[in-house]
């Protein structure tokens, strides 16, 4: 169970990651528009002023349409085979959902509790309803989104390979999945119709109670944010907050775009004007936690692998400060010293309280990039005195971080990079390339390699075959392999026979920054290029099947 949990939360991160992209050519369109900025220049109606009108319109996308994105973002990992044909069918079920509800809100609306009535073109907010893809529904948020695609993924995995008789071939494959979705999304769509307007009740409740919360609450959250990145349960954490409803209707990123104008050319204290913001500060230990760990990391190493520590730190620590991507850096430290795991997780959640306790609030779930576009440049006019709270704020957690963790390594002898044991023995040939030259016969007879044979060495000038390769061989090879799925820098990968997995030693000899090892559940810490790898890891488990 927990196995198919991680699975899930680890597939809504394709959607996710679209927004950051989506947050920034917002951001910059408003900072475009912002005559207080730029002067006359980016006054209404000029023509520079017309462009970024245009441009924010195109950016409004992702935004404007989450629940389609997190419906057709799912199947894209969740589904076994045929992932594109599962796009397309989730979608079209999706829609066919919505239109179900508006049918049968337009008839019986009231019998709900729903005035279906309402004109929407002044705004949904406070009507429970919604326009979706040009649909009047009932306004189920990316939840609605997330349980009608993972039903249809079910479907799919379940009946997508169904034979038909010959006289119904024509209806096999994703004719049979979108029609028993058809058929099923009546009653489902009722059910929604019938449980979701007390539900909305209930989520209205439960956003005054995190606005509520204060500096306990923005603790918390923070702290369980970061402590639960190693199960992957984490995104179940900020989903609800940064994109679903749990302080705002439809999640704090979209709010916080929506109203940045209104914020930035405010003086109230932005903390009187949104005071949910404190509940996206979680990026904050991206930002200016990983310099002061990298700090202490390399301090605390042994002077001959002091550079070669440096090289490890520096890529991985600018990944986390620029674009907020962090597990590279936390797992490299996670599988070597779990303690400072969790050091980490307890600073990271002060740090955001702090700041929230200080008037800090905002959209900086990301890194510095978000922090610039969507934050410190539009505030800076009127809120300069929150951006320089929250640096200042952020230097000192920078030197805590620093402090903390340099005494905990020194104290409890933590093998942190660059102070493994002397002498330990480093990477020459891995077992993946031994078995290809064993094949090809190119063993001595004592069984060293006399040489590499070409097939291999051509295979390994792509570093992703490389790594696929050896990962598989580690793995137990392609019989083994159950389903595979990645999240940002993980492999997933489950297996039929755990005792066939090779040790956490083998695969960082082959690349990997570290391992999780659950039995038939496992998890490849591969870095930002997993994507690629996973590409060429299913194609050898398919060819090897």
């Amino acid at each position: 169970m927990m196995e198919k949990i991680q699975r899930f939360g680890s597939a809504m991160l394709a959607p996710v990651l679209i927004f950051a992209f989506a947050g920034l050519a917002v951001g910059i369109a408003i900072i475009c528009k912002n005559e207080q900025l730029l002067g006359s220049i980016a006054a209404e109606g000029t023509g520079w002023y017309n462009f970024w009108s245009v441009w924010e319109s195109g950016a409004w996308t992702v935004f404007n349409q989450m629940e389609l994105l997190f419906v057709l973002g799912l199947p894209i990992a969740l589904a076994k085979t045929a992932q594109a044909r599962a796009v397309l069918e989730a979608g079209m079920v999706y829609l066919t959902f919505s239109y179900f509800v508006g049918a049968i809100l337009s008839i019986w609306g009231s019998n709900f509790g729903v005035n279906f009535d309402v004109d929407l073109s002044e705004g949904a907010a406070g009507t429970g309803l919604k326009m979706i893809a040009g649909i009047k529904t009932l306004d189920t948020g990316i939840f609605g989104a997330i349980i009608i695609s993972a039903i249809v993924v079910w479907l799919h995995n379940r009946y997508f390979g169904t034979k038909l008789p010959d006289f119904l071939g024509i209806f096999q494959g994703t004719q049979f999945v979108y029609a028993l979705g058809f058929f099923l999304m009546m009653p489902v769509a009722l059910l929604f119709c019938l449980v979701w307007p007390p539900i909305q009740t209930g989520i209205e409740s439960m956003q005054g109670f995190f606005m509520g919360s204060g500096v306990f609450g923005v603790w918390l959250y923070t702290f369980l944010e970061r402590i639960l990145i190693p199960t992957g349960l984490h995104h179940f954490i900020y989903t609800p907050f940064v994109f679903g409803p749990a302080v705002v209707p439809d999640g704090i990123t979209k709010y916080w775009v929506a109203n940045l104008d209104t914020f930035a050319a405010s003086q109230t204290p932005v903390k009187e004007l949104f005071p949910g913001g404190g509940f996206a500060l979680h990026g904050n230990s991206k930002v200016f936690g990983p310099i002061g760990i990298a700090a202490a990391f390399y301090t605390t190493a042994r002077k001959e692998k002091r550079k070669e520590t440096l090289a490890l730190l520096i890529p991985v620590c600018l990944t986390a400060i620029l674009i907020g991507i962090t597990e590279p850096l936390e797992f490299t430290f996670l599988f070597l010293a779990p303690p400072l795991f969790a050091v980490h997780a307890v600073l990271a959640a002060t740090m955001a309280a702090t700041m929230y306790g200080f008037g800090v609030v905002g959209n900086m779930g990301g890194g510095l990039i978000d922090f610039l576009f969507q934050n410190w440049i539009p505030m800076w006019p009127n809120h300069s005195g929150m951006v320089l709270t929250q640096i200042a704020i952020g230097l000192c957690f920078t030197l805590i971080y620093f402090v903390v963790f340099r005494f905990l390594i020194l104290k409890f002898n933590f093998n942190t990079p660059g102070r493994e044991v002397e002498g330990e023995e480093t990477k020459l040939y891995t077992k993946a390339e031994y078995k290809e030259a064993k094949k090809a016969g190119t063993l001595n007879k004592d069984g060293s390699l006399a040489a590499a044979p070409a097939a291999a060495t051509a295979t390994y000038n792509d570093p992703y075959s490389q790594r696929a390769t050896e990962f598989l061989a580690h793995l137990g090879g392609a019989e083994n392999i159950t389903s595979v799925n990645n999240c940002a820098t993980r492999l997933r990968v489950s297996v039929a026979d755990p005792s066939l997995v090779g040790t956490e030693a083998d695969f960082k000899s082959s690349g990997a920054l570290g391992l999780v090892n659950k039995g038939k559940a496992l998890q490849v810490i591969v870095g930002m290029d997993v994507p690629q790898v996973r590409d060429k890891f299913e194609d050898l488990v398919n060819e090897g099947k």
